[in-house]
């Protein structure tokens, strides 16, 4: 097993049982993801990729395999603050403000937040949101809200950071924003990232490489190495090169 400062998942399976049925989730999903990359994982619902992320956060236990992050067990490396976690549902306490929301893993990790503080204000900016400190969750867009959860996720300096479908609620334009957001964020924070979405379109702009999933059993197919220097800029959505890639991955998503 290799890549200790980043995700490593090795000979993975997992099973679950309810209503008179087995359901094998994943099949020896082997899965190496560097430090500082950006790895997207994409496929039909249903295919393990949620469960497979799941494994890797420490918030599922595998039936076999072993994985590592930032070099420890998934748990271990939570409770370390190694790793940031963001979802489709942002997820804020409705009564807190923007930085006492971003303020919650430091909380949690019963981290000082005293010495946290030009931190806090650096990834409010960071995420765009210099100015709105104050502001409640309520009084926010859904994209705003999406910039807050990740800011939140990037708060005790984690070397992985997992993203769920983290654009999955918002509209088509703002997305792409939010994908153009995200790739500048990424990149300052230096975290290795993986990002499970079903949107082929934002795991080619995104990722170094795509892992394509199929179902029953849940299961790696195929990874395909997107070939685009960094950074990618909004011209690149309609870039040939890009929609060949796209029609690749959509090819062997569909069996094709």
């Amino acid at each position: 097993m290799t890549a200790p400062d980043g995700i490593a998942l090795s000979g993975v399976c997992k099973t679950f049982t309810g209503r008179g049925r087995v359901v094998e989730a994943l099949r020896d999903v082997n899965l190496t993801c560097p430090q500082g990359s950006f790895t997207a994982i994409i496929g039909p619902s249903g295919c393990g990729k949620s469960t497979a992320m799941r494994i890797a956060m420490g918030l599922e236990a595998p039936d076999a395999g072993e994985v590592r992050i930032a070099g420890k067990a998934p748990l271990d490396a939570a409770r370390d603050g190694l790793t940031g976690i963001a979802f489709q549902d942002a997820a804020l306490l409705p009564w807190r403000s923007v930085r006492r929301n971003v303020e919650v893993p430091l909380e949690v990790l019963r981290r000082p937040l005293s010495a946290a503080s030009e931190h806090v204000a650096h990834l409010i900016d960071l995420v765009g949101l210099k100015g709105f400190e104050n502001a409640l969750p309520g009084e926010l867009s859904g994209g705003m809200r999406q910039r807050v959860a990740i800011a939140r996720a990037l708060a005790t300096h984690p070397r992985v950071l997992f993203m769920d479908e983290p654009f999955g609620a918002l509209d088509q334009i703002l997305r792409r924003q939010m994908n153009l957001e995200l790739q500048r964020i990424w990149n300052e924070s230096g975290s290795t990232a993986l990002l499970v979405t079903h949107g082929i379109d934002e795991a080619v702009f995104l990722a170094d490489r795509v892992v394509v999933m199929h179902a029953g059993p849940g299961r790696i197919v195929d990874i395909v190495e997107i070939p685009f220097e960094r950074p990618r800029q909004p011209r690149l959505f309609s870039d040939p090169a890009f929609h060949e890639t796209c029609d690749r991955i959509a090819g062997v998503l569909h069996g094709g």
